[in-house]
């Protein structure tokens, strides 16, 4: 009987997705499942929906609630995963600092989890907790797997594979759709006969090969692409397959921000020619909130609840190790060597094979070599802000955003000096001191 253990808890629509998954699975239906958060009113009702999920299964499943710092290790203790969805600072005021600090210095952002300087300080704020769960881990469940899904993917995993003892897997939704979205882009069926590759850094990860029954199927799927006239939302992506030959794994408005060629402020024409949406993140936030006002009463209060199971990774992962039954999935871990164009030291996103021995990577060898160039620039980034987060030298912080390739196309190393130093301000009390 194995225990999962949700750090995060209080996100309630994504707990009722690992959850309501591992309920329905039948190596996994008679779990011990910690729910941990810090927030109790956003816990309580993660709890009284999943209950009530469980109730309508058979109440297989033992469901805990613990809440608060005092709690988590408690939380912990035995546990055989740990899924990890926590979001340091929240929207509010975090994210929202994110945002408008920047904007003081004409710099705007989409999405600013992953990368830029939004990606920057959402990990500086993040992995010392995660940090402090990886201690607690190392005590009580030191045999655990964290699976974590909190963003910025590549820093917070990568921080914990090279710091901690704590055995790490990093999990996006974006490998899963690569393929169908840019068929459904080319106007051309997905099925099983599709074989595609994926390989590369989370969110900039590439589409190295898309065959059917043995035919390359990129040649055509660029063909089609390219007659496309209308607006849509995915141009900035079939502008980085027309000009590095391949189709990337995450969307267009993360994307970019990840480049210096599209949010810039000497050119606003191009927000307009590729529908660029700035301020996306907090337009979302937004109204997520607004939803769950709608849907809490449905997601916490209806006896009959019940779930359908997901594409989500987690579940899978577990079913894999507990039946000793292989599940190939798209996984963050470290390099070592494994795309061997990019430093050794990077978290990579490459296929992985899942069993009873854990997390097995895949060996890629090189990326097309643009493609590695351009996951280059953003490893930069990454590194970097894994050496502030664990000297908490304060030049890390200042390199690692002059290295962002946003941030270079945009601004002086003064005002860029400056706009480190002003966030780290408006971030008093969610960052440890930096010297």
């Amino acid at each position: 009987m194995p225990k999962i253990t949700f750090m995060g808890a209080g996100s309630t629509v994504f707990a009722k997705n690992v959850l309501g998954d591992s309920m329905l699975t039948p190596s996994l239906e008679e779990s011990v499942i910690a729910l941990y958060d810090i927030d109790p009113k956003r816990l309580s009702e993660s709890e009284m929906m999943l209950s009530a999920i469980n109730n309508n299964l058979g109440n297989k499943a033992k469901i805990e609630a613990y809440c608060g710092v005092e709690n988590r290790k408690e939380a912990l203790r035995g546990a055989n995963y740990v899924v990890n969805a926590i979001q340091v600072g929240l929207y509010d005021p975090c994210t929202i600092i994110d945002f408008e600090v920047p904007k003081k210095y004409g710099l705007r952002q989409t999405i600013a989890d992953t990368l830029g300087i939004g990606g920057i300080f959402r990990a500086l704020r993040t992995i010392p907790v995660m940090f402090d769960f990886a201690r607690d881990m190392e005590e009580v469940c030191p045999d655990a797997w964290f699976l974590n899904y909190t963003n910025p993917m590549a820093m917070l995993t990568g921080a914990m594979l090279r710091y901690t003892g704590v055995k790490t897997v990093g999990l996006c939704h974006s490998v899963q759709v690569c393929a169908p979205t840019l068929l459904k882009h080319a106007k051309m069926e997905y099925d099983d006969s599709i074989q595609w590759k994926i390989a590369g850094i989370n969110h900039q990860a590439w589409l190295l090969e898309i065959s059917k029954n043995g035919q390359d199927l990129y040649p055509e799927i660029k063909r089609r692409c390219a007659e496309i006239t209308e607006k849509h939302g995915d141009m900035v992506r079939l502008e980085v397959m027309k000009r590095f030959g391949y189709y990337i794994t995450e969307s267009s408005e993360h994307n970019a921000e990840y480049m210096p060629f599209f949010i810039k402020d000497k050119y606003p024409e191009l927000i307009d020619r590729f529908n660029i949406p700035l301020d996306e993140y907090p337009r979302r936030c937004v109204n997520q909130i607004k939803d769950w006002e709608k849907r809490r009463d449905e997601l916490t209060k209806d006896p009959h609840l019940t779930h359908t199971r997901t594409h989500e990774y987690a579940s899978y992962i577990m079913e894999a190790m507990e039946t000793n039954k292989p599940y190939k999935i798209g996984g963050n871990v470290l390099n070592n060597g494994l795309i061997t164009n990019l430093p050794r030291n990077a978290c990579v996103e490459v296929p992985c094979l899942v069993d009873k021995s854990g997390v097995t990577p895949c060996f890629i060898g090189d990326l097309p070599e643009q493609c590695a160039a351009m996951n280059r620039t953003n490893i930069n980034v990454q590194l970097l802000t894994i050496e502030a987060a664990t000297t908490l030298k304060k030049d890390y912080i200042y390199q690692a955003a002059m290295m962002d390739p946003h941030c270079q196309s945009e601004l002086s190393i003064d005002d860029i000096v400056a706009l480190c130093d002003d966030l780290i301000v408006a971030h008093k009390g969610w960052l440890p001191e930096y010297k």
